[in-house]
């Protein structure tokens, strides 16, 4: 290890002692950074004083507090901005719930048109793919962008897809890093796309929190962020950051409380506000929406290249060692999904463990053993059926079948993986972030090894329904 790696590590040692304490005082280990990032001890009290102190009313009025909550807005708004290098006379922050709300902002109120297209790729969070059901009202199709072996959109098949230049208002939508898989997928494309007339959607919730996104460069339309996942606090607070021509085009199907400048009953008129407030409906959440400012100076503190060197530097080691375990027959205990390095990923790591015959042990078991080792990792598809239905390998005609006869009743995975013939229907996710270190591996590839020489109590066919052979 470098002198350089040493003082890193040291230094998110330090910051984990001061700033995330309760996390070694449970004898906890958090590994779900893709679901959300774990507070820091002092965001919670700096804004547990703050609230303290000031006295905030209702934007959507003139009084003293009223005006008091708009200017924090306004402020947070210009903070969002200069975090991720955007400049104010080409981009506006819209603030929404989550990153899902910034992606239904978009999705309802694109103008898709029968000679519109919809481009999606196939590794996708369903929060994306739900886009499709708005294209479908309007006659729009729909094309998918498949993945490789690896979990990797195909650079040349999407950039084809893309040169089919659209005749109406067309949108691309895709994410900057995958939250199945932590595959980086290439943020070029949105010049291609751009270039070729398309409106452009990154899904860059699972990537900004150790990754620097910056505006200036890449120039997508539309991006949808959550900052629970960036630093934790406040949760129910996202952010639709668009370009102002980007926004001039999205036509909403409704109006709400503080989205309008009047409305008359009488004469059945409306007129929206002009602005980012147009796409916020009712009273935004604007205590929470003034800690996000000191949110993001936290994670410049900190140093986000640090923080991405950091989390690139454990994923590494992870990635390193996972295929050192293995059974007494020499067979392995684990199935990666993904890239096996670093190159084009981030710090999310998705595998089933396999038993010494190499069948599957389904990730439900898996995921319930962890917790009872106070160990928290995620299982299943993760909201992304396209990724796990590459990396499953699940034979399309059996999973047609299967989804018909499970109308009926209550949808299941291990119902679905029953009637598809046993096969892998979800798997473990691992995601680092920035209060991990190298004793959450240690203890995690314990566990792992605990399943060592085991048999799967439901033995599951892995690899697409190919078992995978003990003598690998």
């Amino acid at each position: 290890m470098s002198e350089e790696t040493s003082l890193g590590d040291a230094r998110f040692r330090e910051l984990r002692d001061v700033e995330f304490h309760r996390v070694d005082a449970s004898g906890h280990t958090y590994l779900d950074y893709t679901g959300s990032a774990l507070p820091p001890k002092s965001l919670i009290e700096s804004h547990a004083v703050f609230l303290e102190r000031e006295l905030l009313g209702n934007p959507h009025a003139d009084s003293t507090v009223s005006r008091r909550s708009t200017e924090l807005m306004d402020q947070a708004r210009a903070r969002v901005l200069q975090f991720f290098s955007g400049d104010p006379e080409e981009y506006s922050v819209c603030f929404t719930e989550n990153a899902s709300a910034a992606i239904r902002v978009v999705a309802e109120a694109f103008p898709f048109a029968s000679d519109s297209r919809l481009v999606l790729a196939a590794d996708n969070h369903n929060s994306v793919n739900g886009i499709r059901r708005y294209a479908a009202r309007a006659g729009t199709p729909v094309q998918y962008l498949p993945l490789d072996a690896n979990l990797e959109l195909n650079e040349e098949v999407t950039r084809r897809a893309l040169r089919e230049g659209p005749a109406g208002p067309s949108l691309f939508a895709y994410p900057a890093q995958s939250n199945f898989s932590g595959v980086q997928h290439p943020l070029r494309l949105i010049r291609e796309a751009r270039s070729r007339r398309f409106r452009t959607l990154l899904d860059a919730a699972a990537f900004v929190p150790s990754n620097r996104l910056r505006l200036s460069k890449v120039q997508p339309d539309y991006v949808c962020i959550s900052f629970y996942k960036m630093f934790g606090y406040p949760t129910g607070v996202g952010a639709l950051i668009a370009r102002h021509d980007a926004l001039a085009v999205l036509r909403r199907p409704w109006f709400s409380g503080g989205t309008v400048d009047f409305v008359s009953v009488q004469h059945v008129k409306e007129q929206p506000i002009d602005g980012p407030e147009h796409f916020e409906d009712g009273t935004p959440n604007f205590q929470a929406i003034a800690a996000v400012p000191a949110g993001l100076d936290f994670l410049d503190r900190v140093g986000l290249d640090a923080i991405h060197q950091h989390v690139s530097g454990l994923t590494n080691l992870l990635l390193a060692q996972l295929p050192t375990l293995r059974h007494a027959n020499g067979a392995p205990m684990i199935q990666l999904y993904g890239p096996a390095t670093m190159e084009a990923r981030g710090g999310t790591v998705t595998v089933n463990l396999i038993d010494p015959d190499g069948y599957g042990i389904p990730y439900e078991l898996v995921e319930r053993e962890a917790a009872h080792a106070g160990i928290s990792v995620r299982g299943g598809c993760f909201c992304n059926p396209g990724a796990s239905e590459r990396a499953f390998a699940i034979p399309a005609d059996r999973a047609a079948s299967c989804l018909e006869s499970l109308k009926a009743s209550r949808f299941t995975p291990q119902r679905f993986s029953e009637c598809a013939g046993d096969i892998v229907v979800g798997a473990v996710r691992i995601s680092l972030g920035l209060a991990n270190h190298k004793k959450d591996l240690e203890r995690l590839l314990q566990f792992f090894s605990s399943f060592r020489n085991r048999p799967s109590p439901r033995p599951l066919e892995s690899l697409g329904g190919t078992r995978v052979s003990a003598r690998t």
